[in-house]
């Protein structure tokens, strides 16, 4: 049986949230590969928290700290692109960014990602960069700019550390537009020329509120799923805004993907006893019809956290370490 069809075997209920023992098991369906990723000469790679694949599934795209925990200072170009054998192909994006995070690519295999960080008072380096979301080609031109370059604000056109972007089949492009602390903790919806549509969300525990909205999906039924890392939780939205459901089985969510499966694979990069008590970091591997997690992911060779996530076609599932500083291949074994 297919990887993905074994996974949607499994009872359906709507819109109940169900937890099973899966969720701290470590699955022994997987071999750890830490020498797929081929890296130029020279080149080592940083924090990375984002990570994706083409939709085609053609190349891997990963957007790094430039070797290191920033770009501050780097003349290295930190969106990378790689073959499905782990060769490098390309690079570009130097002297832009003062801390790279989120990185989605669309259906027509242009390139988003979010800044995370702006001028600090300190570092003039910093000066004019950050708290913006990106568009590039795939060849890495620019094409879009979003938020005012070093100027944090929660105004229409301005961001406060934007986590993650994800762009809909319609071109409706949504942001998690914070990171906890001071930091903003909202959604915020554009149309596909990068108009401000609407924004939803506030800092809070409740439904609809958001402490660090880091991770953004979406389902094959359009819905938006928000993995908030400091509420510990996933919240599920419409393309409006409206609240669906929420789910709590996931540890504290750093890294989100949704397959065209529909199958759910979500990074708990942060959980200990101290701020998530009976949670492992890892990787869980879940069903969006019922969220009943079926299979966990454990590294104990990680250091540090492990955030952006994404699988292929044959049910390899890939993760990146920011604090560790390394990607990550998972390759599935077919028991």
């Amino acid at each position: 049986m297919h990887y993905t069809t074994a996974l949607l075997a499994v009872l359906s209920v709507p819109g109940v949230a169900q937890v099973d023992d899966a969720r701290f098991t470590p699955s022994d369906n997987y071999s750890l590969d830490q020498a797929f990723f081929k890296l130029p000469a020279g080149r080592t790679i940083g924090s990375t928290a984002g990570y994706a694949i083409h939709p085609d599934e053609t190349s891997i795209w990963v957007f790094d700290r430039c070797g290191a925990n920033d770009c501050v200072g780097s003349d290295l170009a930190p969106i990378m692109q790689f073959d499905m054998d782990g060769h490098h192909l390309t690079s570009f994006g130097a002297n832009l960014f003062v801390r790279p995070h989120g990185l989605h690519v669309d259906s027509d295999g242009n390139v988003w990602v979010s800044d995370g960080e702006g001028p600090d008072g300190e570092d003039p380096r910093r000066d004019g960069k950050g708290h913006q979301v990106f568009k590039f080609s795939p060849e890495g031109q620019l094409l879009m700019a979003l938020g005012k370059p070093g100027i944090a604000g929660a105004g229409p056109d301005e961001f406060n550390q934007p986590s993650a972007v994800y762009v809909a089949a319609n071109g409706d492009i949504f942001v998690g537009d914070g990171h906890g602390g001071q930091s903003n903790a909202r959604i915020v919806k554009f149309d596909a020329q990068g108009r401000f549509i609407t924004s939803w969300g506030s800092k809070g525990e409740g439904q609809g509120q958001f402490e660090t909205p880091h991770a953004l999906a979406m389902d094959s039924q359009g819905l938006l799923y928000v993995g908030d890392r400091g509420n510990a939780l996933v919240q599920v939205f419409d393309q409006e805004g409206n609240f669906i459901r929420q789910s709590f089985q996931f540890g504290r969510p750093s890294g989100i993907y949704i397959d065209a499966n529909d199958i759910l694979y979500v990074t708990d990069s942060s959980s200990s006893p101290r701020n998530n008590p009976g949670y492992e970091r890892g990787i869980r591997i879940a069903s969006v019809r019922d969220g009943r997690v079926t299979t966990f992911i454990d590294d104990p060779d990680a250091t540090g956290t492990q955030e952006g996530v994404f699988a292929d076609s044959g049910g390899n599932v890939y993760g990146s370490l920011t604090g560790g500083m390394a990607l990550r291949k998972y390759r599935f074994i077919n028991n």
